[in-house]
């Protein structure tokens, strides 16, 4: 066993980050760079997990985050990459990044378990959330123990995160406070105000929120109202991703295919735009949405943002959130001209547009990674981990945990099931493309269902 739990000190750290959608690809390659005390020096290892969420060529291209190199696997292959026996000291990781839904990330942690049963030399595991945490907070962060690092993106959230592990007695020093890795005010010192007006309207959509035809049809109906009863703004509908892809949620009904079915189509000067959320909003004066975690973005660079209350504030829509920040609004309001004005206490409390908010070395403010990074250095210089210590086991959970092990794969110990590690590398090359062409034909027929199938069979059954 080394002296320390990083092998000789190496310069840059080696990080590997594991991610199921292009959202928490980016979320987690972007917070891997600021964990780093020197980010152009990561050596970063992107691992994408196999499922109906994969991102594609053209999504990854969109978020515009490179990794050194870039590996699609399952869970059990991972697992195996991490133990890989022909691997040197100096060649591990010295940081693994779980950008993973909730019993993805347990998964993991058992099979980390399983690789290193006693305390010693091993990867430090780090996980949280892409944005907005309105849904499934006892479930999402229990099956988050045991990571050694949980970030929280604000104060708010990492108060909840404490008191949601104490209240079932679990070890709560883990959570640490951080911030959206992406919440960068690129146009901080050059944004000027929009007066009374706005020229550029953004209604960013979510993939899921909210899922019935009639209410997405609704809100892109307005969008196209707004644009038509001020035509001298643009109104830009940003889309997240194309049809027959999806993104960290199921989208059923893209809005591409409702705007073609839209009665007397989109106005001249409304639009559905793709693109990188930063850039887009670099030439935003309004921001729109129903929950989207572009507005947390939106609002750090200093932009109005309207958060919609037209289908209700309901916590299936995840606009509860913004209770207090004084951006809940209706398009009958913006339609009338209202420029929402954020509360500051609110956006203080969420991390957002304050100076502990911004980058490293903003005038008057801290870096919202600090307390991670001395968190992480204390961990990599240590004599070694401890084993790695989930609240759900046999134990605590029996009826629960064995049924999310086996999703992926893995036994109730943690270790692969038989079969279950098979790398990429196995067989011929033909033999390989065949089983990438197979996965990804099923991934088609898969969305195919989602998209075209299941709507007309819902329909049907509300005849």
């Amino acid at each position: 066993m080394p002296a320390s739990n990083r092998a000789a000190h190496p310069a840059a750290l080696r990080v590997a980050v594991l991610a199921d959608s292009d959202t928490r690809w980016k979320w987690g390659a972007l917070t891997a760079r600021r964990l780093s005390p020197e980010p152009d020096s990561v050596h970063l290892t992107g691992y994408l997990l196999r499922g109906r969420a994969t991102p594609t060529a053209r999504q990854l291209g969109e978020v515009g985050v490179r990794a050194d190199r870039l590996t699609e696997v399952t869970c059990a292959e991972f697992l195996a990459a991490l133990s890989a026996p022909d691997r040197e000291p100096r060649d591990a990781y010295d940081i693994v990044v779980l950008a993973l839904v909730g019993g993805a990330v347990q998964a993991v942690l058992h099979g980390a378990r399983a690789l290193w049963p006693e305390p010693g030399a091993r990867p430090v595991f780090v996980t949280g959330y892409v944005g907005v945490v309105y849904e499934k907070l006892a479930d999402g962060l229990l099956l988050r123990h045991g990571a050694d690092l949980v970030l929280a993106n604000s104060r708010h959230d990492a108060e909840r995160f404490r008191a949601v592990y104490e209240g079932v007695g679990a070890e709560a020093g883990a959570v640490v406070e951080t911030a959206l890795p992406f919440l960068e005010p690129a146009h901080a010192d050059t944004y000027e105000p929009v007066g009374s007006t706005a020229h550029r309207v953004v209604f960013a959509v979510q993939p899921s929120v909210p899922d019935a035809r009639a209410d997405r049809t609704y809100l892109l109906r307005r969008a196209a109202e707004h644009a038509r009863l001020h035509p001298g703004r643009e109104v830009l509908i940003k889309l997240r991703s194309r049809p027959g892809e999806h993104t960290t949620h199921l989208e059923e009904l893209p809005y591409q295919r409702l705007a073609e079915q839209l009665p007397g189509g989109l106005p001249s000067n409304c639009r559905l735009v793709y693109g990188n959320m930063g850039e887009v909003l670099d030439t935003t004066d309004l921001l729109v949405t129903v929950s989207s975690t572009a507005a947390l973005e939106s609002l750090h660079r200093g932009i109005p943002t309207a958060v919609l209350t037209d289908l209700g504030v309901r916590e299936t829509l995840g606009n509860h959130h913004f209770l207090g920040s004084g951006c809940l609004a209706s398009w009958t309001q913006l339609d009338a001209g209202l420029l929402p004005e954020p509360d500051p206490d609110w956006l203080a409390a969420q991390g957002v547009g304050s100076p502990a908010a911004g980058p490293a070395g903003a005038p008057g403010g801290q870096d919202p990674y600090a307390a991670a990074r001395a968190r992480l250095t204390e961990l990599l210089d240590g004599a070694g981990l401890p084993a790695v210590a989930p609240y759900y086991t046999r134990d605590t959970a029996p009826g629960y945990l064995p049924g999310i092990l086996a999703r992926h794969h893995l036994g109730p110990d943690g270790h692969p099931l038989p079969g279950a590690a098979r790398t990429g590398a196995e067989g011929s090359r033909l033999r390989r493309r065949l089983r990438a062409h197979l996965r990804e034909a099923a991934r088609g027929a898969y969305r195919h269902g989602v998209q075209r199938v299941a709507p007309v069979i819902r329909r049907l059954g509300e005849l």
